[in-house]
């Protein structure tokens, strides 16, 4: 590995729209792992790959102890046959997730209207008396 392979703490926060906060947190909590030049910094490709998945695993609802476990797997040797398993039924579990929870944001939005139609009925009817009056 080069230097010239390598993007500082900047760089980073440039390319991925991340903080130096988010990175020292990813990095505290052992998800990327820069090579550290004094108080510099130096994130790798692999550092950049990890970073790409903890962003659309955040994106995607998943936790960091989820994100952490299938970024674990990608060393196993087996061509990540079991990280893209593990990911594939995580997938399908946050997708059930998320549907639900859809679901209940929908029913909610249309009680809300209802509600408001309700409210715009009243103030009308309130309306047409004071003007009356």
């Amino acid at each position: 590995m080069t230097l010239e392979d390598t993007l500082t703490i900047r760089e980073m926060c440039d390319a991925y729209q991340v903080t130096p906060r988010t990175l020292r947190f990813y990095e505290a909590k052992e998800l990327l792992f820069p090579i550290r030049q004094g108080q510099k910094r130096l994130f790798t490709k692999r550092d950049r790959a990890r970073l790409k998945l903890i962003l659309r695993g955040k994106r995607f609802g998943f936790s960091l102890e989820d994100i952490r476990q299938l970024l674990d797997l990608y060393d196993m040797g087996d061509q990540q046959s079991t990280q893209l398993r593990r990911t594939y039924e995580l997938a399908q579990q946050r997708l059930a997730e998320m549907e639900r929870q859809r679901d209940e944001l929908n029913e909610a939005i249309g009680e809300l209207n209802e509600q408001i139609e309700w409210g715009a009925q009243m103030l009308a009817s309130m309306d047409q008396k004071t003007a009356a009056a």
